[in-house]
């Protein structure tokens, strides 16, 4: 389906076609007409489907065609600072030609983005794209006008749960006029999801465009190894792989700084994110990531999810995540929209188990690359007979098989 087929404003049209969108994604598709017809959604979808911007146009459009000045027009809730950049960057693009204004509102700011933020609550601005705590802190100080409020968008609405949110999300809740559409996006739709989707939404159209697996576009590769073998094969991946952007996952922000430090030494352009970095740091890298000037970045889940870089075309996952859907959302940050990408997932001896887990939710067996013979002798993969014996023979080579809220990187202007 082609975007013009959904009655869009020119002004929208004309951000549209200027951020080069020619056919709607399944999840577009399919979001878009309910939300344009004033309806609830609920909606689960796959990471890289382009779910942003199947909110953001429908909302928009009605926007323009209701627009109300000195009122905050819609809410959008996100759990990441990382995500409320991301997506009020994709605001920047898809509404230059319009007179929307927007303003994204996250901690870890600055005095002077605190009282942008605050006058953009007083005064009203078309979009916020916000963090429960930040909002919270508004809140609290008493100032923040949410009466004229049209829209409540909740998105990766069961990462915020899972981060402890739920009470900041009931608190916000709280404030908004009761006669609002609401829009709750979610990768999963555990129990916990559908009870805050009866608590908030009216009679919704329900959607669910996959099953939360890694798009099959991704070539899958693991590597069984020794822990110690993890680096210098991580080394020779990330020579002998082409990648114009890659992005290299740990569990730990220990082993973030470990892993560049050592990249770093053997001559690698590298950079790192964790949570140690203040905001403007992250923001920095970031840019400078997405320019292509750092083209290798380590990181831990803190971008597993809402970065969303079109040029990330290599995944390597140094340790095993906690869960699947960690995982599925880690290695969905290659092979974004129509471009093809390659995850790599090191697993050591004690983590066999975990990547186990890992194939069992996938419903697959991911492929096991061969380890270079120089690396030396490499555990068998046998995950059952080590959970059930904790024992393993060696096996080198391995298992063949409008107005202007000026701000950071999140600013929107006309």
């Amino acid at each position: 389906m082609r975007f013009t087929e959904f009655n869009f404003t020119p002004e929208v049209m004309e951000g549209i076609e200027a951020s080069n969108y020619e056919n709607a994604t399944p999840v577009q598709e399919q979001v878009i007409p309910p939300i344009m017809a004033g309806k609830d959604v609920i909606a689960s979808a796959q990471t890289g489907t382009g779910k942003t911007a199947a909110f953001l146009l429908p909302v928009m459009n009605r926007l323009l065609s209701n627009h109300v000045d000195g009122q905050v027009g819609a809410l959008i809730i996100v759990p990441t600072r990382e995500l409320a950049i991301q997506i009020s960057q994709h605001i920047e693009g898809l509404s230059y030609f319009t007179h929307l204004s927007s303003i994204a509102i996250y901690g870890g700011n600055d005095a002077q983005n605190f009282v942008a933020e605050k006058k953009a609550l007083q005064m009203g601005a078309d979009i916020i794209v916000c963090t429960p705590g930040r909002m919270i802190a508004h809140l609290n100080m008493g100032y923040v006008n949410m009466n004229g409020l049209q829209f409540l968008v909740l998105d990766e609405a069961d990462r915020m749960l899972d981060m402890g949110f739920q009470d900041d999300i009931n608190k916000i809740i709280k404030t908004l006029p009761a006669k609002r559409q609401n829009l709750l996006f979610s990768a999963t739709m555990p129990t916990k999801i559908r009870q805050l989707a009866r608590a908030i939404l009216h009679e919704p159209v329900e959607i669910n465009i996959a099953i939360s697996k890694p798009p099959e576009k991704i070539v899958q590769k693991a590597f069984i190894v020794y822990e110690p073998q993890k680096m210098p094969l991580l080394k020779k991946l990330l020579r002998e792989t082409p990648y114009k952007n890659a992005l290299v996952f740990c569990s730990r922000k220990q082993t973030v700084k470990e892993v560049r430090r050592e990249l770093v030494r053997a001559g690698f352009n590298i950079e790192e994110i964790h949570s140690d970095l203040e905001q403007a740091q992250r923001e920095s890298v970031l840019g400078a990531f997405a320019s292509g000037r750092i083209p290798l970045l380590v990181a831990t889940d803190i971008l597993s999810r809402g970065i969303d870089i079109d040029t990330i075309d290599l995944v390597v996952n140094y340790d095993i995540p906690g869960d699947g859907e960690d995982y599925v959302h880690r290695i969905g940050r290659t092979a974004r929209a129509e471009a093809d990408g390659v995850a790599y997932t090191l697993v050591s001896e004690k983590e066999q188990n975990k990547f186990h887990q890992i194939e069992q939710l996938l419903e697959k067996v991911v492929d096991k690359g061969a380890v270079p013979a120089e690396l030396g002798a490499v555990p068998e993969y046998n995950p059952r007979a080590r959970h059930h014996h904790g024992g393993n023979r060696d096996n080198r080579g391995g298992n063949p098989k409008k107005k202007f809220f000026k701000r950071g990187p999140g600013r929107t202007s006309r």
